[in-house]
């Protein structure tokens, strides 16, 4: 297992998830959940305390695209060792005139998670699912769970194959 949390398969604990995900987890190969401290729930304090390595932890962002006045959402799943190039690769890749994250009140309201827990299960129909190449190779990688009182712990390949996923080179 990954760091020193106690790892539970998810579907044994709905109540360690965000509804959109509880209510998506069951089609997440192999998807193991932990409770956490939730005032350790950004990256950085999280794997120090919980012994995570940063390339074994990968991150969601929202990202929001404009284009001739429409707003899109898009999710980035990108290592805890790097960053989604959103200005560039995403932008490009959306069609986007403007891409940039979006404000935490709309990430949260539009997801139904909170902030800090963000994570690519259980997101609105229709959202593509950007996956780096790194996170898809990954045999395992800790994302948010909808909630910042737990983490999910998935095979790289179960996001690559969430619906609406493509799997592209996304970090910088």
């Amino acid at each position: 297992m990954v760091g020193t949390l106690d790892w539970t398969p998810a579907a044994e604990r709905p109540d360690l998830l965000a509804d959109p995900v509880a209510a998506a987890a069951g089609g997440v190969a192999d998807a193991e959940v932990a409770p956490i401290d939730p005032a350790l729930a950004d990256t950085a304090a999280f794997c120090a305390h919980y012994d995570v390595p940063l390339e074994a932890s990968a991150n969601c962002v929202i990202v929001a695209a404009k284009r001739g006045g429409e707003v899109t959402y898009a999710a980035c799943m990108v290592l805890a060792t790097g960053r989604a190039d959103v200005n560039g690769t995403v932008r490009k890749h959306l069609g986007a005139r403007k891409a940039s994250f979006a404000p935490m009140d709309e990430a949260t309201s539009l997801t139904g998670m909170e902030y800090g827990g963000i994570t690519p299960v259980g997101l609105p129909a229709g959202w593509p699912i950007l996956v780096d190449e790194a996170v898809a190779a990954a045999p395992h990688v800790v994302i948010g769970s909808g909630l910042r009182a737990s983490k999910l712990l998935v095979p790289g390949k179960a996001l690559a194959a969430l619906p609406g996923a493509e799997v592209i080179a996304l970090a910088q």
